[in-house]
């Protein structure tokens, strides 16, 4: 048969696919939705996935006014990542079939890092949870923070994972080592740097790490009062047309003294504070945000798109009272402080629910002169290999793909941790 695969091609690339199942770290800490692969191409590979109910409680017996309606949330999910690695072989070059298998393994391990590197992006650019430490990191009292900032807004104590950079995995792993009273621990964190579960996380080291720029506006305050958002699961155009709607976003009008505000940036509002979102009781503890995209600018004044959304229960709505997650509006000039006050290494916390990937397949037909090989990971993201001959060259094309989204459902249970900072 024509281009058929060999023996030792599908020992490669069963090989291949074990080790791209090895190298597959981070997204096997988040949760996974397949896809229909009609569907999504009709609806332009996105699909709104949604977000988990927040109820409400009453006091008494009588529940006569206390029924209305519930506002489910959703986010856009899209499969927005194609990957794919090549290679080129000449007829003497496929005299030993080592070549290929060293070539399909170095395709994986690039492959399984590019998911791994979407996933960390998504946790890096979206978690809106943000700790900042004034000192290296330096073990147990680093991740507690964490831990703590999760556990007050009511996220889960379970499924938490913690990814370092791998300077500051190393800082905590020292700060292990050195103690005395603990059996097995700080054995292997001296021998390997090994950190392990701390606090409720299991603890990762990363050989790549998103850094963040300190932030470079000065004297910058919210322009304008009763900025608040009002979730709504649809809204309808002028002409009718009802969508769904991305509450994780909502735009902030600002005004900078000095400087520019840049994408990345985290802060807090004065007088802002979080809530724990089921109990509703204040945390004590600033709302920190993120600034996601630079809507408009200009002359000492701007607006940006920041997450989350603003919602204080101003406007009393159910809606607002279902997923109140602030205690009071920001008032006009309220003081803006930025957190990332040095460029650092971003570090990502995350539960599990926070972030879905979303593995794709594609239609290569097998009788187009190619020969197909597919095969799926324990993450469900499908690699398909391809080889092709040209008999003009003698040269054999090889090609690996793989197709996949990452979604962040949820940007208030993922975040970030920034040492050093002053």
């Amino acid at each position: 048969m024509a281009n058929a695969f060999s023996k030792e091609e599908r020992v490669a690339f069963e090989n291949l696919l074990e080790g791209f199942n090895d190298a597959l770290v981070l997204s096997s800490l988040v949760n996974k939705y397949n896809t229909n692969g009609q569907q999504m191409e009709r609806s332009s590979d996105t699909i709104w996935r949604p977000q988990p109910y927040i109820a409400q409680s009453y006091d008494g017996s009588d529940a006569t006014s206390n029924f209305g309606d519930s506002t489910q949330l959703a986010v856009p999910s899209t499969i927005g990542y194609q990957k794919h690695s090549t290679a080129l072989l000449t007829a003497k070059e496929l005299r030993d079939m080592l070549q290929e298998n060293r070539l399909g393994q170095a395709a994986a391990q690039k492959l399984a890092s590019d998911i791994n590197v979407s996933v960390l992006s998504v946790a890096s650019n979206q978690g809106t949870l943000v700790v900042k430490r004034t000192t290296a990191a330096s073990g147990y009292s680093d991740v507690a923070e964490a831990d703590a900032l999760m556990n007050e807004q009511g996220v889960m104590m379970t499924d938490r994972s913690f990814a370092l950079s791998s300077r500051d995995y190393n800082g905590m792993a020292g700060d292990l080592a050195a103690r005395q009273t603990m059996n097995n621990i700080p054995t292997e964190a001296y021998r390997r740097s090994y950190v392990g579960e701390v606090a409720g996380f299991q603890t990762f080291k990363m050989d790549y790490a998103n850094r963040l720029t300190a932030a470079g506006g000065s004297t910058v305050t919210v322009n304008g009062a009763n900025q608040y958002h009002v979730p709504a699961a649809t809204s309808t155009a002028g002409t009718g047309e009802v969508s769904n709607v991305d509450n994780r976003y909502q735009n902030l009008v600002i005004a900078v003294g000095s400087g520019t505000v840049a994408v990345g940036d985290c802060f807090t509002i004065a007088g802002v504070y979080a809530l724990h979102h089921i109990t509703k009781q204040s945390t004590g503890q600033l709302k920190t945000f993120r600034i996601v995209e630079i809507v408009s600018g200009g002359g000492g004044s701007g607006t940006v798109k920041i997450s989350p959304a603003i919602v204080s229960a101003q406007g009393g709505s159910d809606a607002e009272e279902q997923y109140k997650n602030v205690d009071a509006t920001p008032a006009n000039g309220a003081a803006i402080t930025f957190l990332n006050t040095v460029t650092a290494p971003v570090n990502c916390f995350w539960h599990r629910d926070a972030i879905e990937l979303l593995p794709a397949s594609l239609a290569i037909p097998t009788d187009a002169g190619a020969a197909i090989m597919r095969a799926t990971t324990d993450q469900g993201v499908e690699v398909v290999m391809q080889k092709q001959f040209d008999i003009n060259t003698q040269k054999t094309k090889y090609r690996w793909d793989v197709l996949y989204g990452v979604v962040c459902c949820n940007p208030e249970m993922a975040g970030i941790m920034l040492f050093s900072q002053t």
